[in-house]
């Protein structure tokens, strides 16, 4: 659990508005960054817990305003409503991958970023643009549907409105990501369904350590600072393998071969030096090597290296490494197939398989309790990122302070399934 994070005073959080019980309720709804697979099932789950409020007589009427590609839809007007002869057919978004009304990455205070990409003109405002556009649109609830940097922009846009517009309009964030790594959200939408698909995608790239001697397979998941996805998309990927029939112990494609034989996140310490010792052997036995690594792992020795170098480092709006652009997989893979003598070294990312599917059972329950508590706190006239507090006593859902909403939190190494699976792989 992590650590309990000291209350703000009251009069910080400027989060409380007036009830709008009884009134047409006018909600926009936006997604955010990066995919995962959730967006669908919380746009649909939002409005359905809007139309039931609608149906039981809390708000008088209601319009459900689209903005296409996140915030940059708010800065340039780009939006649509949803007619309500189009409602019956909401559900079917709980079972569609993706986002229905597009993605963007865009930091509300980064000016710069904003207007070189046509957001905003010269010497405009990001957050004014966007408070004028929702005042224009008379928008009373926006709903924020993303991960950390779309809720703490969400934050950012909040308090702006309540500072600048008598917080004229509520702000419901809705948290997703598949590294599950939000603080203080127990558990984020659209983590456990990417583990369970990263799952799925090994199984079919484990097959690959058949097509040649001595292979070596780097999985790489995402996550750019927090272990969970790896380590969950290992544990769901294990029980898989665990209840399969592989025919006969004769053949050389055997559980043992087939199995994952380290794991290396940013949480743990890595000594590549010891790993390939230690795997060399794997490889002698087995004839193949299988190694999950979370696309963060290391990262910080790559940036050192490549600074050292001269060369420049790609980042995103958000200041954030760009990932894909470093490649930690190239880098692993080149040092890693020396030490273990491998023939034939392939690194396979499951990121875009992963968080591109839409929301499995268990994110869909989450989802809809988040929505169902995030529908009744907007009607209240409370703001905040909705989700599992777990810095309060039996971790409740609720509308959690933006203030107190931050990304990077870490895995929890100590946990017993995951310690279980080290020693398990051998890894301990």
């Amino acid at each position: 659990m992590a650590p309990k994070t000291p209350l703000l005073n009251a009069s910080v959080y400027l989060r409380s508005h007036a009830s709008i019980a009884g009134n047409h309720i006018n909600v926009g709804m936006m997604t955010s960054g990066g995919l995962a697979p959730c967006l669908s099932s919380s746009v649909a789950q939002l409005a359905k817990y809007w139309i039931e409020a609608l149906q039981e007589g809390k708000i008088s009427g209601l319009t459900l305003r689209m903005y296409v590609d996140g915030y940059s839809g708010i800065l340039t007007g780009h939006s649509f409503v949803v007619p309500e002869s189009e409602w019956a057919h909401w559900d079917k978004l709980n079972f569609l991958g993706g986002s229905p009304i597009g993605n963007s990455r865009v930091k509300l205070t980064n000016l710069a970023d904003c207007e070189k990409r046509g957001f905003i003109k010269a010497g405009e405002k990001p957050l004014e643009v966007a408070s004028q556009q929702l005042l224009t649109d008379n928008i009373h609830v926006l709903h924020t549907i993303g991960g950390d940097d779309t809720n703490t922009q969400a934050a950012v846009l909040s308090k702006y409105l309540m500072d600048e517009h008598n917080g004229s309009v509520i702000v419901i964030g809705m948290p997703k990501t598949i590294d599950n790594d939000v603080i203080p959200i127990a558990q984020t939408f659209g983590a456990d369904t990417a583990a369970h698909q990263g799952a799925i995608f090994f199984e079919n790239i484990v097959n690959e350590a058949t097509a040649n001697p001595r292979m070596l397979i780097l999985h790489e998941v995402m996550g750019r600072d927090c272990g969970f996805l790896t380590a969950k998309t290992a544990q769901y990927y294990r029980k898989t393998l665990a209840n399969q029939n592989l025919a006969s112990s004769l053949f050389p494609s055997n559980q043992s071969s087939r199995d994952i034989h380290a794991i290396w996140i940013p949480e743990l310490k890595l000594d590549l030096v010891a790993e390939g010792a230690r795997l060399k052997k794997v490889m002698d036995e087995n004839g193949c090597v299988n190694v999950f690594f979370g696309e963060g792992t290391g990262v910080e020795e790559i940036v050192r290296d490549m600074e050292a170098h001269g060369e420049e480092v790609p980042r995103d709006a958000f200041g954030h490494v760009t990932l894909n652009k470093i490649n930690p997989g190239q880098y692993f893979s080149k040092r890693l197939a020396k030490y273990v003598n491998a023939e034939k070294t392939i690194v396979q990312k499951s990121g875009y398989f992963a968080r591109s599917a839409a929301a499995n059972e268990f994110d869909r329950n989450l989802i809809g309790d988040c929505a169902k508590i995030g529908v009744e706190s907007a009607i209240a006239g409370v703001s905040g990122c909705m989700g599992q507090d777990e810095e309060r006593e039996g971790t409740p859902i609720r509308p959690i302070e933006f203030e107190r909403i931050k990304g990077g939190k870490a895995f929890d190494l100590n946990q017993e399934w995951f310690q279980t699976m080290l020693k398990e792989i051998g890894q301990i």
